[in-house]
């Protein structure tokens, strides 16, 4: 899997990314996480994307990753969740970065995404400044946003931040027409979360899961051609190679879910004219649908 430039920071970041949310739980122990780290790097993964929120993921690589350090590319998400400090406070970004380095057992965290405020608190809390504060003291390399609809359009617009991360799939197009468009021109890395839509193909029925009822909903709306591929497939070649996108971010425990999504990357983009059929869909029936949290 060849590197990728993450925009102009620097930085190189494999097509596919590991999502760390799912290794927080109790279920997950030290040894999953070793053993899933292990076989992402054997794919070729060099990216791991976690977050405060996330329970015990940050803990967890942390320990995973000593002595490995230097091969990964690791982001985490914060603004929140500092014991004694009000959220989206100046103080909670810069105490959760200092907390963030400690769980994390490392010098400096490559990524670090202001997770999901509204716009108004990019505007007026001081909480962009706090962070780019940390990456003036070495502490991150590059500041970065996480989020949808018009924060995430101020976010690029303001040129604060080295990249951005926002949901695109086939149900979610919306942002590959303006948000992951206009960051390349500035020079700015976009992470694709969401790259498979919570895979809606799985139910027969509409889920209970609010976020995955949604998708199941646009899934059916849309009538998407899979032009014979398997689902998984079409949505991970869909969304690694959507132009402007650095990398997509898989969330999962499972090593044979990552290779599955590996394997699908590995065999390239889709054809243009299969992409076009999924672009026009997603225009004629979706298009002002707005990307999901």
């Amino acid at each position: 899997m060849l590197p990728r430039p993450l925009g102009t920071t620097g930085l190189s970041v494999s097509a596919l990314g590991l999502g760390a949310g799912r290794i927080g739980g109790p279920e997950t122990t030290d040894a999953d996480v070793d053993r899933l780290l292990g076989r992402a790097a054997e794919a070729g993964v060099n990216l791991v994307d976690t977050a405060r929120s996330y329970g015990l993921s940050e803990e967890r690589l942390g320990r995973a990753l000593a002595g490995r350090r230097e091969r990964w590319v690791v982001s985490t998400k914060l603004g929140y969740g500092v014991p004694g400090v009000a959220d989206w406070t100046p103080a909670s970004v810069t105490a959760g970065v200092d907390g963030a380095l400690a769980r994390l057992r490392t010098d400096r965290i490559d990524i670090v995404h202001l997770h999901s405020c509204h716009r108004a608190t990019l505007e007026r809390s001081g909480v962009v400044d706090a962070l780019v504060a940390a990456v003036r003291a070495g502490k991150v390399r590059v500041a970065a946003y996480s989020g949808e609809g018009d924060a995430l359009a101020w976010a690029v617009d303001s040129g604060a931040f080295g990249a951005v991360q926002c949901s695109v799939s086939p149900v979610d197009q919306g942002a590959l027409d303006g948000a992951v468009a206009a960051p390349r021109p500035r020079g700015m890395g976009v992470l694709a979360k969401r790259p498979l839509g919570n895979a809606p193909w799985r139910f027969a029925e509409r889920p209970r899961e609010p976020d995955v009822a949604e998708a199941w909903d646009r899934f059916r709306a849309l009538a998407l051609d899979a032009a014979g591929l398997a689902w998984t497939e079409l949505f991970a070649r869909f969304s690694a190679f959507a132009p402007g996108v650095s990398a997509i971010l898989v969330g999962t425990a499972g090593a044979g879910h990552l290779d599955e999504v590996a394997a699908a990357i590995g065999r390239g983009a889709l054809p243009a004219e299969h992409v076009a059929s999924l672009r026009n869909a997603w225009r004629q029936r979706g298009g002002a649908w707005p990307g999901r949290i």
